[in-house]
């Protein structure tokens, strides 16, 4: 039987926090000022494309939970310098998106999040933006990891999805995160 959607929200949601992790933990291996160096991207440097993702993960994750936050989100492109400090906040935030999930339902699912844009407000279903913000953060990973391509640091491997049959490849990481596959699949 195939799972439910909020069964299918949640994984995603540890999907997402998963790839988080092994992106920022490849980055750590970068030496000196390579974390902030010019490259080629959206957001010209790793320093700045991880950043983008935190504030756009804060943005939305504030609305998802009734918050008001809206575009004082982004007043500092970069409000973590160091990856070390980024990583921390990127984890923490991580972790709120997965307490959202895991706390859904097909009736949350439906409900209209309210989204404060500063100049208008936007009303989005909860499905589609959660949808979007998965998609907006594979986007920029991408990027990362084209950018961190071009350093002496072998990018992680961020385009699988927990293949069953693969658990014991990322049991060392599920480790370091706190979680087990019965975490992530429980219903």
């Amino acid at each position: 039987m195939p799972p439910d959607l909020v069964l299918t929200f949640r994984a995603f949601a540890y999907n997402n926090a998963w790839a988080n992790h092994r992106l920022l933990t490849a980055c750590e291996k970068l030496g000196g000022d390579e974390f902030a160096a010019e490259r080629t991207g959206f957001f010209p440097s790793l320093q700045r494309t991880l950043n983008h993702i935190y504030i756009i993960d804060l943005f939305y994750i504030d609305a998802l939970e009734g918050g008001w936050l809206g575009p004082a989100a982004w007043q500092n492109e970069v409000p973590f310098p160091l990856l070390a400090d980024l990583r921390r906040a990127q984890g923490a935030m991580d972790r709120r998106l997965i307490a959202f999930c895991a706390a859904l339902t097909p009736e949350r699912l439906n409900h209209t999040v309210r989204i404060n844009r500063g100049t208008r407000v936007q009303n989005e279903r909860c499905d589609r933006l959660l949808m979007h913000l998965f998609q907006h953060d594979i986007h920029h990973r991408g990027q990362a990891h084209a950018m961190l391509s071009g350093t002496g640091v072998a990018p992680p491997q961020l385009d699988e999805f927990f293949a069953a049959d693969e658990a014991p490849l990322r049991a060392a990481e599920f480790v370091e995160l706190g979680w087990s596959e019965e975490t992530v699949w429980r219903d």
